[in-house]
């Protein structure tokens, strides 16, 4: 039997919340949440191929896991465990398992991220449903579906879905434990954020301050018993999270080089490329206005400033509802304030809110790079503030100030669809559409008579629904793209971001908007590689067929030819191998060719003249034999020149 709690309090601290669990909702309830997630994964999964191996710097790397039980645990992105992607395994342990199961091709890829959508959007309907009634819940999962970045995302195979879903759980996990108190609940939560951490590192931790303030505030037992749970939930995320950092710091044997990192630790990775160095910037990570400009939400973040969120590409991502949630956020909080401390509703509004906040707030003001599709993961506090705080305005709509709040939230929400539709230049008609429709909807709610419930049902829901309509579009479109590379944008095939979305590089590894053939982010020339080049690797016979510069160029090298390709300097300009190294790998036998050109994930073809790299090329072009395979130029490391030196 499943119980409930409510909201405490007396007359005169505004509506209850509605009852938890699933005892008190009709069935229709039911069948609404299983038409919901049947919808989300027709939007997820329709047609999901057609991205191919979408970005193959990730898809190298499951493709080793599946072969290597190695490679799946350290996140290596060939068989032979040269070097590791810049981003902890957990993400592409889920993928390489699929791999392992089904085999390596671009469904088993892709499906995990489709399947990790459908669970996030679960996640935060039951979350939303507990503490605002199964409507809100709804509305909830929808917006989050239709949210243009998650449409991307979980058609995807970058790091983000999963890393979407483990902290959608742990919000999920924070609502029950705050009902009742529950240490158990909360612990849960906490191994949720460990494994997120485990996908993203510290981005998995912007979540933590609003999940412990609403505990901290809200869960109805003493102060001193809400630290000690808090406490216990802090080392629940330490040994989640710890355990793989412990194992491959002692790790007995040889190890891949952890890609990102400065040193090979991972200690590093986390305190610099993927912590502070994305705050701060640092070097491989580019700061706001570096690499694609100043244009605020560009491909690479562009001026630090609140605008980010709102601007091109980033914009086009996540900031349809943003305006919406905001306003929900500040009035809901407004409508509860004289509730009890225990009260749920309040409860929710901070806990989604400071996801919102803090998450938010980092995106637009961090100096390292940050990514448009970063933003995905504000889309479930966007949602549930959206629907969440509306309820609690139409909770309270007897007042006037809360029908208005409630209209201003349904408003806002077409009209910046009309700025972001007329700033991009697609489906204008549309926007204007949107706009007076929803605008014309929301005041005929104002208007209304309290009394006249149904017809304020309607408006209200038609509004909902309108407003949802330019997200709604944009992420229908970019389920409908197919998209490669490293940064993949939303919209319809062919849609300019508005702003700009910041310059492409050429070469293997650079980063493109959008090609030809409407997909998008694909790095100009990573996705082919010439039969005969294949031909030659598959028949070389080595440890690793062959060397290249980059890791995006080893994995479009490794996915065409199914061999291990060696990763000069990784993602970033990597300091591994050396020069020294390198000559003992060629001494050794373990390497067959190098090939030339290639460059790093940032789209550099070198880390510079004094680069580790850039000397084993002059070292190889000095002394060993040049072949032209594919219009490729090819080195062969078992023909050295006969006036070469090799030591």
């Amino acid at each position: 039997m499943t119980t409930t709690t409510t909201a405490r309090g007396d007359a005169g601290t505004g509506p209850a919340a509605p009852p938890t669990g699933r005892a008190h909702h009709p069935h229709w309830v039911r069948w609404a949440t299983i038409a919901l997630l049947a919808a989300t994964g027709v939007l997820y999964l329709v047609d999901l191929s057609a991205s191919g191996y979408a970005n193959s710097f990730y898809a190298a790397a499951v493709q080793a896991g599946s072969q290597s039980w190695k490679a799946w645990f350290f996140g290596s992105i060939d068989t032979q465990n040269f070097i590791t992607v810049d981003k902890p395994p957990a993400s592409l342990w889920v993928s390489g398992i699929a791999a392992r199961v089904f085999g390596f091709s671009s469904w088993s890829l892709l499906v995990p991220q489709a399947l990790e959508g459908v669970g996030a959007v679960w996640l935060v309907n039951a979350a939303v449903r507990r503490w605002h009634g199964p409507v809100a819940g709804l509305i909830a999962g929808a917006a989050l579906a239709l949210t243009p970045a998650a449409a991307l995302i979980f058609r995807f195979d970058n790091p983000d879905a999963l890393l979407v879903l483990l902290m959608t759980l742990a919000a999920y996990c924070t609502v029950r434990a705050t009902e009742r108190a529950s240490w158990k609940w909360l612990a849960w939560a906490g191994v949720a954020i460990g494994f997120a951490f485990l996908t993203k590192m510290l981005q998995g931790f912007l979540v933590l301050p609003g999940l412990a303030l609403v505990y901290l505030w809200a869960a109805p037992t003493g102060l001193g018993r809400r630290v000690l749970h808090l406490l216990g939930a802090a080392a629940a995320v330490v040994v989640a999270a710890g355990w793989w950092v412990l194992a491959v710091t002692l790790w007995p044997g040889e190890k891949p080089y952890i890609g990102g990192s400065t040193d090979g630790t991972v200690m590093d990775l986390v305190l610099g490329y993927n912590g502070l160095g994305r705050i701060l910037g640092s070097d491989g990570n580019g700061g706001g206005g570096g690499m694609s400009g100043g244009t605020p939400g560009s491909s690479f973040g562009g001026t630090a400033t609140w605008q980010r969120l709102f601007s091109s590409e980033m914009g086009n991502e996540i900031s349809w509802l943003l305006p919406a949630a905001l306003l929900a956020l500040v009035l809901g909080l407004i409508a509860r304030g004289r509730a009890p401390r225990t009260d749920l509703q309040r409860a929710s509004l901070i806990m989604w809110g400071g996801w919102l906040v803090v998450s938010g707030l980092t995106f637009a003001y961090m100096e390292g790079t940050v990514h448009p599709y970063y933003t995905v993961a504000l889309a479930p506090a966007v949602a549930a503030l959206a629907a969440g705080g509306g309820q609690v305005l139409w909770a309270a709509r007897t007042r006037i100030l809360a029908r208005v709040g409630l209209a201003l939230v349904l408003a806002s929400a077409s009209v910046w669809a009309f700025v972001l539709l007329h700033r991009n230049g697609t489906w204008v008609w549309a926007g204007w559409l949107l706009m007076l429709v929803t605008v014309a909807l929301a005041t005929g709610f104002v208007v209304t008579p309290v009394r006249m419930r149904r017809l304020a049902i309607v408006l209200v829901l038609s509004g909902t629904i309108v407003g949802l309509g330019g997200s709604a579009s944009y992420a229908v479109a970019t389920a409908a793209t197919a998209h490669t590379g490293s940064i993949p944008t939303v919209g319809p095939s062919g849609a300019a971001a508005g702003g700009g979305t910041g310059g492409g590089f050429g070469g293997a590894g650079g980063f493109a908007g959008r090609t030809q053939d409407g997909s998008t982010g694909q790095a100009p020339g990573a996705a082919t590689t010439s039969s005969d080049l294949v031909t030659l690797l598959q028949d070389a016979g080595t440890t690793w067929a062959a060397a290249v510069s980059g890791s995006q160029s080893a994995a479009s090298l490794e996915l065409a030819s199914d061999t291990a390709v060696m990763a000069m300097g990784g993602w970033s300009d990597d300091p591994t191998p050396t020069l020294a190294q390198f000559q003992q790998y060629v001494a050794d036998g373990d390497v067959h060719y190098l090939v030339g050109g290639g460059g790093m994930g940032g789209g550099r073809q070198d880390g510079g003249r004094d680069s580790d790299v850039t000397k084993i090329q002059e070292w190889v072009a000095a002394n060993y034999t040049a072949l032209t395979v594919g219009g490729q130029t090819v080195y062969d490391l078992t023909q050295p020149l006969s006036s070469a030196t090799t030591s």
